[in-house]
């Protein structure tokens, strides 16, 4: 069985559709997977890779080709051209490739037009087309630019009911995810929940030693989206408290929040530690007392499970969040955490103060049973088999 992969971005770069494809790789499937010049987070080509450099490879029994992309840059119009050369390289791709592939299997993180080259060939090759939605589109793309004139948000939708009607099937990230797609008239059989999972590295380490200080970690990308205002703002009211907020991570928020750290004389309270490895999270996740995550106040937040929910339940981590709606729920049903309404500091303060108090270690055995309940990875693979026709149909 040969499974065709499209995904923008894929190793070096580090997303989990890299584990995907290993696990597809030893449950005997050939995978190929077509993606781009790897250039994400900081929008520059690797080392070693280019435009006429390391354009073919094969990573762990994985076929992989890259097309010409313009790298993401740091600039709005550069990141529009890196989305758009996707689609015309892979346009051309498409047209004379000689890949015949059963299926085609989509994963899309934003942008959603990197699924358009895997619709066209599988439409060319009469194939079954898989979408795995990571981001919902068009209401990601109002988040992230602060466009919302029908104007602009109109087209793309037409684009995204294009893509969705010619899917086989839609997989998503959460439940309201399925419910937002739905709405779109595309019907509910062909629209199926699949959690992520974390990989077999997110394990929990011993505790390390430290002093009496009671510390919060955050691990990921530090932008707009994951509504970090609400730490300097915390902070200042656990002034007099024995608290250290960890931030690992890098991204388009990070200095305007050390400028709010410094400003209101909190920066004793952080510790800033640069983008990591993902391999290198569990480690530094032992270093704290509790997880933290947030987002910022949009109804599409309330629909979404970040990819680290899963990653802290698995490392055993107490989690404290600023969250509402399905995240929330997992948490409370998990009992493996606090939440506090998103953007209130008043209220992470107590959740803080709070945490500080509780059982640490029965929320963190508790994050790691609903983990092994509802997002094992084992599981998780074995219901996508299905729809590959493999042997746990």
């Amino acid at each position: 069985m040969h499974l065709l992969v499209i995904s923008q971005y894929f190793y070096p770069e580090e997303f989990r559709i890299n584990d995907m494809c290993r696990e597809w790789v030893k449950r005997g499937y050939k995978v190929t997977v077509v993606t781009g010049i790897p250039n994400y987070p900081k929008g520059t080509f690797y080392n070693g890779y280019g435009l006429l450099k390391k354009r073919s490879e094969t990573y762990e029994g994985i076929e992989i080709i890259r097309l010409p992309i313009i790298p993401r840059g740091k600039r709005s119009i550069q990141l529009i051209l890196n989305y758009f050369s996707f689609v015309l390289s892979g346009m051309v791709w498409q047209w004379f490739t000689r890949i015949k592939a059963d299926y085609v299997f989509i994963f899309e993180v934003s942008p959603m037009t990197q699924a358009l080259p895997g619709i066209w060939y599988a439409k060319k090759k009469k194939i079954p087309c898989y979408l795995y939605v990571q981001d919902l589109w068009p209401e990601n793309v109002e988040i992230v630019t602060g466009i919302h004139s029908p104007l602009v948000i109109g087209p793309i939708g037409k684009m995204v009911d294009y893509i969705y009607k010619r899917c086989s099937r839609i997989f998503v990230t959460s439940q309201s995810f399925k419910k937002a797609i739905e709405l779109r008239g595309i019907e509910k059989k062909k629209v199926i929940y699949w959690p992520q999972y974390a990989e077999d590295f997110y394990v929990p380490y011993e505790k390390a030693k430290h002093d009496d200080t009671f510390r919060l970690i955050f691990t990921g990308n530090i932008g707009y989206a994951q509504g970090l205002d609400i730490l300097p703002q915390t902070a200042l009211l656990l002034k007099k408290e024995n608290i250290k907020f960890i931030l690992v991570g890098d991204g388009r928020y990070k200095n305007e929040l050390m400028k709010e750290i410094k400003q209101l004389d909190v920066e004793d309270m952080f510790q800033m530690i640069g983008r990591q490895p993902a391999t290198k999270i569990p480690q530094l996740l032992s270093k704290a007392d509790a997880a933290f995550f947030s987002f910022m106040d949009n109804p599409l937040f309330e629909m979404t499970i970040p990819a680290k929910l899963q990653s802290y339940m698995a490392c055993g981590m107490p989690i404290v969040a600023a969250v509402s709606g399905e995240s929330r729920e997992i948490i409370e049903v998990a009992e493996c955490g606090i939440c506090s309404p998103i953007g209130d500091a008043g209220k992470l303060a107590e959740a803080i103060r709070k945490m500080k108090e509780s059982d640490l270690v029965k929320l963190g055995k508790n994050s790691q049973l609903y983990v092994q309940k509802y997002f094992s990875k084992e599981k998780l693979l074995n219901k996508i088999d299905c729809y590959f026709g493999g042997k746990y149909v």
